[in-house]
C-alpha cells in the first residue's frame, strides 16, 4: 500500500502497535531485523533512519567502515502477524550515513535499479513476477559436522520411509516417492496447516491463488502467490518465507526452502512467471509461437543466453545443483516450449487472455535472494529485447526422454555452483547496464559464494564417500 511517513505513523497508532519492527535483507538472502518501542517512533525515522553495524551483516561492509543507516520504506507498512504483541513492520533500504547514498550491495536497491532501468529503456513500465516457491515441512531435523563425524537426519510423519515404523499405531497414508501431487487428506496431512499459513499471508496483503501438496513424499508443499511488480514481489517472497516458517514452528513443525533436502525424490523449485507491460498493454502477448509477441521471444532469448550466469543468483547454493539433475522434473536443458514442463522456459497455455500471457522460467529455486534473482532475470531478458536476440526453434518434445545425441546442441545449466560462478565471471556486462549490479556488488557475491560455500564444501568428506571408499 502506498503511504506517506505521516500516514505510516498514523497506521501504527490506529492499529494499537506497541512495537516497531524494521526488516532488511542480507546479501545471501536472509531477513534481519530489530525492534524499537512505539514511543521512539516519529516521522523523522523515515528520513533520518536508524544506525547499525554493517560489518556484522554477511557480505557487507568491512569493520573499518561499518556504520550504516536503515531507512524504512513507508510503502511497506503492515502489522506483523507473528509477534505476540501488536507490532508494526517496515522493510528498510540501506544508505551510507555520511553521503546518504543508497548502498550498492543492498539487494532491494539492486532490484529497484533494475526496475528503473526498464523504464529508462522505454521498452516498458512494469515488470511483473510470479514465483512458485516450493518447500518442505518436516517434523524433525538434526545435522552436525565435526572433525570426525558428519550427518543429517530429516523426518516427517508423511515420509514413505516411515511406512514400516511402529508409531503406536502407524495409520499409513504416507505418499510414495514422486506421488505427493496431490491426493486429498488423509494422505495430504498438511492441508489445514497450509490453510492457516495462507490466511496469515493474506493479513500482510499477499493474495493467494492456490495451495497444495507437491510431488515429493515427506511434506513437500506449494503455496502460489498472485504476481506483482518486481520489487513488491521480492518483498512478498520474504514475508512468504518468514510466515511459513513461523506458522509451522507454532505447530511444532520445521520448514526448509533448501532445493534438495531428500535423496531420491523431487527437489523444490521456484518457477518464475514474468511479463513486461507498458501502460495497460502486456508486451508479451502476440501472434508468434505460443501466442507470444516478437518482444516476448526476444526476452526468452535473453533469458536462455544468460541463464548459465544468472544461475549464480537464481540457484545460488551448492545444494541447488543436487536438484538440477535429470530424472526429477528439474529443467536442466536450456530450451523453450509451450506447455512443456521439461523445458527451462515454458509458455503457459492455460489462459487464453492476452493479459495472462507470460513466460515461465523453471530453473530457479527458493534458496535464492529474490531481489537479486529477479533483477538478474529482468536484465537478461531486457538484453535479449534490446539486441533483438532470436531464441531459435522451440523444443516441443519430452526433453527428459531424448538421447544424448538428440541433446548435443541443447545447452544445459551449470553442473555446480562453482561452474555457475565461473559463468558469471565471464558473462556479466548485461547486469552492469544502468549501474544495476555494480562491479563491487558482483565481486562480493563471487567472493562470498567462493569463500563461504564452495570452498568449505570441498574441504569436508561426505558420508557417502565412506560408503564408496573406506575399504580402498
Amino acid at each position: 500500500m502506498g503511504m506517506t511517513p505521516k500516514e505510516a505513523v498514523e497506521f501504527a497508532k490506529k492499529n494499537g502497535a506497541v512495537m516497531v519492527d524494521i526488516k532488511f535483507i542480507d546479501y545471501p538472502g536472509i531477513w534481519q531485523h530489530f525492534t524499537i518501542p512505539i514511543s521512539e517512533l516519529d516521522e523523522g525515522l523515515f528520513e533520518n533512519g536508524l544506525g547499525f553495524d554493517g560489518s556484522s551483516i554477511r557480505g557487507w561492509q568491512p569493520i573499518h567502515a561499518s556504520d550504516m543507516l536503515l531507512i524504512p520504506d513507508p510503502n511497506t507498512t503492515v502489522m506483523d502477524p507473528i509477534p505476540a504483541h501488536p507490532t508494526v513492520s517496515w522493510i528498510a533500504n540501506i544508505v551510507d550515513p555520511i553521503t546518504k547514498e543508497p548502498y550498492s550491495r543492498d539487494p532491494r536497491y539492486i532490484a529497484q535499479k533494475a526496475e528503473a532501468y526498464l523504464k529508462s529503456t522505454g521498452i516498458g513500465d512494469i515488470a511483473y513476477f510470479g514465483p512458485e516457491a516450493e518447500f518442505f515441512i518436516f517434523d524433525d531435523v538434526r545435522f552436525d559436522q565435526t572433525s570426525n563425524e558428519a550427518f543429517y537426519s530429516l523426518d516427517s510423519i508423511e515420509g514413505q520411509w516411515n511406512s514400516g515404523r511402529d508409531e503406536a499405531p502407524n495409520l499409513g497414508y504416507k505418499p510414495r516417492h514422486k506421488e505427493g501431487y496431490f491426493p486429498v487428506a488423509p494422505t495430504d496431512s498438511l492441508h489445514d496447516l497450509r490453510t492457516e499459513i495462507c490466511l496469515t499471508l493474506e493479513k500482510v496483503g499477499i493474495r493467494i491463488e492456490a495451495h497444495h501438496h507437491e510431488v515429493a513424499t515427506g511434506g513437500q508443499c506449494e503455496i502460489d502467490m498472485r504476481f506483482d511488480k518486481m520489487v513488491e514481489m521480492a518483498d512478498k517472497l520474504m514475508w512468504f518465507k518468514y510466515i511459513i516458517k513461523n506458522i509451522a514452528l507454532k505447530h511444532g513443525r520445521t520448514v526448509t526452502f533448501m532445493p534438495k533436502p531428500l535423496f531420491g525424490d523431487n527437489g523444490s523449485g521456484m518457477h518464475c512467471h514474468q511479463s513486461i507491460w507498458k501502460g495497460d498493454n502486456n508486451l508479451f502477448a502476440g501472434d508468434k509461437y505460443g501466442g507470444i509477441s516478437e518482444l516476448g521471444l526476444n526476452y526468452i532469448a535473453g533469458i536462455l543466453k544468460h541463464a548459465r550466469a544468472t544461475c549464480a543468483f537464481t540457484n545460488p547454493t551448492t545444494n541447488s545443483y543436487r536438484r538440477l539433475v535429470p530424472g526429477y522434473e528439474a529443467p536442466v536443458n536450456l530450451a523453450y516450449s509451450s506447455r512443456n514442463r521439461s523445458a527451462a522456459v515454458r509458455i503457459p497455455m492455460i489462459a487464453t487472455s492476452p493479459k495472462a500471457k507470460r513466460i515461465e522460467f523453471r530453473t530457479p529455486d527458493p534458496s535464492c535472494n529474490g531481489y537479486l534473482a529477479f533483477a538478474s532475470l529482468l536484465m537478461a531478458g531486457l538484453d535479449g529485447v534490446e539486441n533483438k536476440l532470436d531464441p531459435g526453434q522451440p523444443l516441443d518434445k519430452n526433453i527428459y526422454a531424448l538421447s544424448p545425441e538428440e541433446l548435443k546442441d541443447v545447452p544445459s545449466v551449470p553442473g555446480s555452483l562453482e561452474e555457475a560462478i565461473d559463468c558469471l565471471k565471464k558473462d556479466h556486462a548485461f547486469l552492469k547496464k544502468g549501474d544495476v549490479f555494480t562491479q563491487d556488488a558482483l565481486d562480493m557475491w563471487i567472493e562470498y559464494k567462493t569463500d563461504e560455500e564452495i570452498n568449505p564444501i570441498k574441504l569436508r568428506p561426505t558420508p557417502y564417500e565412506f560408503a564408496l571408499y573406506y575399504d580402498i
